[in-house]
């Protein structure tokens, strides 16, 4: 095969590495677009092309995230992951690691790793990459990797729930979620939320967000059930849909642009957490993104004529 031929066989594996080690789809994009240009710039071939590629993109993302934990620490409000619709890297041998990995609670999880923490875990633990491969992408030992890997597990298991959903459950679940949302029910959304859910939105100073997380059965499910059919009036349409692997929704307005994206986690069956992101910059790739302030005011307006 030419260069082209296996750079572009190998590219949704090494945009999958990037995603789950910088939390951005602009970024990893870009991570792999200098992936490409360091490879056809080498003069020699490399013996495997996959190991090249993946420890390049791994060194690349790692580099990028460190200066990005910098931004994220001055982040106005809660800094969530962009939502990410589908994984282009599919492996049926990983499939539940794959999925796993790629969700916004074991993304936010990954925060507390350091880089090199967190790209050794993703390459053993998701990727089943060989400790001398994971030791050459990182730049660490052997002994090193299988240490930071350690860590890595201890930090990961201290926050994972305990209980978990089979996806058959999730959906059934969103698919009722929604329902009771678009009619404003909230004695139906109070029975499908865990007694201490939390609702977050992450706006990023640049769209209308929540002062605070929203928390508990009863204020979630009177929030939800206030606000958002008045979205509805206004001709915002709710468009399910997966994200980062888990049930969820694309809200467009009237013209087809997209608002904000809403994912839920499902515990024991209850939804746990509902995450919003509704920061511009983290929507482009989604396509044509809605000003959000633009919809904010047709609502309190729209609300207005109606007292």
């Amino acid at each position: 095969m030419s260069k082209v031929e296996e750079f572009e066989e190998l590219r949704p594996l090494l945009f999958s590495i990037a995603y789950r080690i910088l939390g951005s789809v602009s970024e990893a994009e870009d991570a792999v677009q200098e992936t490409w240009l360091r490879f056809d710039g080498s003069a020699t071939r490399p013996t495997s092309t996959k190991a090249f590629l993946s420890a390049a993109v791994t060194r690349i993302s790692i580099d990028v995230l460190r200066s990005a934990r910098v931004r994220r620490e001055e982040y106005v409000g809660p800094w969530f992951p962009e939502p990410l619709l589908s994984d282009p890297y599919q492996d049926p041998a990983r499939s539940v690691e794959l999925a796993d990995s790629v969700s916004m609670a074991a993304l936010l999880l990954l925060e507390r790793l350091s880089p090199l923490e967190r790209a050794v875990f993703l390459l053993r633990e998701v990727f089943a990459f060989g400790f001398d491969e994971i030791a050459e992408a990182v730049g660490r030992s052997e002994p090193a990797c299988r240490q930071l890997l350690v860590r890595a597990r201890r930090h990961m298991e201290d926050g994972r729930p305990r209980f978990a959903a089979d996806r058959q459950e999730r959906q059934e679940l969103a698919t009722r979620f929604f329902d009771a949302l678009k009619d404003g029910d909230v004695g139906g959304l109070r029975n499908l939320l865990a007694a201490d859910v939390q609702f977050v939105g992450d706006g990023g100073g640049k769209a209308p967000q929540l002062s605070k997380a929203v928390m508990g059965a009863q204020n979630v499910a009177r929030l939800l059930g206030t606000v958002f059919p008045w979205l509805i009036r206004i001709d915002v349409t709710i468009e399910s849909h997966e994200v980062n692997g888990q049930p969820g929704a694309i809200f467009r307005d009237r013209d087809g642009k997209v608002l904000q994206t809403l994912v839920l986690e499902v515990l024991d069956g209850r939804i746990q957490t509902i995450r919003a992101v509704i920061n511009p910059d983290k929507l482009g790739h989604l396509g044509p993104v809605a000003d959000a302030w633009a919809i904010h005011h047709q609502l309190k307006e729209a609300r207005r004529q109606a007292d």
